[in-house]
């Protein structure tokens, strides 16, 4: 196996072009990688297409990757909440395309698409809008509606500690979307507090196998 730990971020976000899809972990500012953010917007992408369970806070994070205008779509259970006057102003602009997904479909989707699933039938949604134009089907007297898989080019992921294989543990709620994420993307980047030799995590904590994994960067915690 490589070592995975790159030496700054710049490096870590190599090779992401204009037009990726890319998820980012995190519930609100609990397990969002904010310092990968930062790097993501000073590489001056346009046409991205963002997969987050919100649609940024205040005017950081992710709310500031959409107030430069690089994001073209953002899929996303939770866009609307008191800070986030970002999106907001974009979708009522027309300068930004919302996918709504409730939040069970947006992890089953994720999921679906980290095992190589084809596509999932859901209940949810049956029956309202978020439905329209899509496949439904009655199984065992109760309706589904046909969910496709939502992949990624990249995954953004806050863990806590990784060696160098890159295997991660996280620190409690900072968990949430971290490891369905890494499973559902062809390059996971990674920002960690440390990084330890292989052997020195204990294996019942690790959560997310270095093989989801391919470029780990420490960013120590702020004080």
């Amino acid at each position: 196996m490589l070592n995975k730990r790159y030496p700054d971020i710049a490096h870590a976000l190599q090779g992401i072009r204009d037009g990726d899809t890319i998820m980012i972990g995190g519930f609100g500012l609990a397990g969002q990688p904010a310092a990968l953010i930062e790097g993501l917007a000073d590489l001056n992408l346009k046409e991205l297409t963002i997969i987050n369970n919100n649609a940024g806070n205040g005017d950081t994070g992710l709310a500031a990757l959409l107030a430069r205008g690089q994001v073209r779509k953002i899929i996303c259970s939770f866009p609307r909440q008191h800070d986030s006057h970002v999106f907001d102003g974009l979708y009522r602009a027309g300068k930004i395309e919302l996918e709504l997904v409730p939040q069970g479909n947006l992890v089953a989707r994720i999921e679906a698409a980290g095992a190589g699933l084809g596509a999932i039938f859901t209940p949810v949604g049956y029956g309202t809008d978020l439905a329209r134009g899509k496949e439904v089907r009655e199984i065992d007297g109760r309706h589904y509606v046909l969910e496709y898989p939502l992949h990624a080019a990249v995954a953004l992921v806050k863990a806590h500690v990784a060696d160098e294989f890159g295997n991660l543990i996280y620190r409690r709620t900072a968990r949430n979307f971290g490891p369905i994420m890494a499973a559902a993307a062809k390059t996971t980047i990674v920002q960690v507090t440390r990084v330890v030799v292989p052997g020195q995590l204990d294996p019942e904590t690790i959560v997310t196998p270095g093989i989801f994994v391919q470029r780990v960067v420490v960013v120590p915690p702020q004080e």
